[in-house]
């Protein structure tokens, strides 16, 4: 769950994929929305992973974002490979989609992390 701040200060949050890239974040994501515009004004973030199982632990991640626009087919791949066991696959000329597509990648620069972790 990726969490913003809107132009009031009110936090909005949406669910997204993510892929861990040396010592940040990469989420792929449309280039043409309130998201992307919100993190322009804004790039103060927090993500939120949370394992859907018990004991639901869970590590939350404040960091700022930053906005690409070049480059992009590693790190969408990335994010793509991290999600493929829920049914999703990398597209077919990567390159053509994520132009199709308008896709931008916000790179998240942690800043700080808690959590809980409890064993079953």
């Amino acid at each position: 769950m990726l969490t913003h701040l809107k132009r009031g200060g009110a936090p909005a949050s949406s669910m997204v994929a993510y892929a861990v890239e040396g010592n940040s974040i990469v989420v792929s994501t449309p280039g043409k929305t309130f998201k992307r515009r919100a993190m322009e004004r804004d790039p103060r973030v927090n993500l939120c992973v949370i394992n859907n199982r018990e004991p639901f632990n869970f590590v939350s991640i404040e960091g700022t974002v930053t906005i690409e626009t070049e480059r992009l087919e590693d790190s969408t791949r990335r994010v793509f490979e991290n999600i493929e066991a829920v049914g999703y696959a990398v597209p077919e000329n990567l390159g053509q989609w994520l132009k199709a597509s308008d896709r931008v990648i916000l790179r998240i620069a942690p800043k700080h992390f808690h959590g809980v972790i409890r064993s079953v």
